[in-house]
C-alpha cells in the first residue's frame, strides 16, 4: 500500500492512489489532516491546470508547500481531482 512519509510520520496511506507522470497521487480522504496547512501558492501545468498546495508540519518542522492538488483540473485529469502528491523530501512508499 503506497504511503507518503515526512520527518517520521505517516501522512498519506491508500490502496486507492493514482500513479500519473510517475507521481502517486493521495485520495483526500487517506491523509492525516493534522499535519497539512493549506497556502495560498499556486502552479500551472499546461496540461492539468492550476495546483494549489500544502504546507506540512510535523513535530514543529515546516515543509512549506511539500504537498499540491488539482481542485479543477484540466479534461483528461478529472481522476485526480483533489488528489494530493508529494514532493520537497517526502518519501512515497509503494
Amino acid at each position: 500500500m503506497p504511503k507518503a512519509i515526512w520527518n517520521g510520520a505517516v501522512l498519506a496511506e491508500s490502496d486507492n492512489c493514482e500513479l500519473l507522470e510517475g507521481n502517486q497521487y493521495f485520495p483526500p480522504d487517506s491523509i492525516k489532516k493534522e499535519y497539512f496547512t493549506s497556502t495560498e501558492s499556486h502552479t500551472s501545468c499546461a496540461l492539468k491546470g492550476q495546483a494549489s498546495y500544502y504546507t506540512i508540519v510535523v513535530d514543529g518542522q515546516e515543509n512549506k508547500d511539500a504537498a499540491w492538488y488539482y481542485p479543477n483540473p484540466k479534461p483528461g485529469y478529472e481522476r485526480i481531482k483533489n488528489y494530493i502528491g508529494f514532493w520537497r523530501g517526502v518519501k512515497v512508499e509503494a
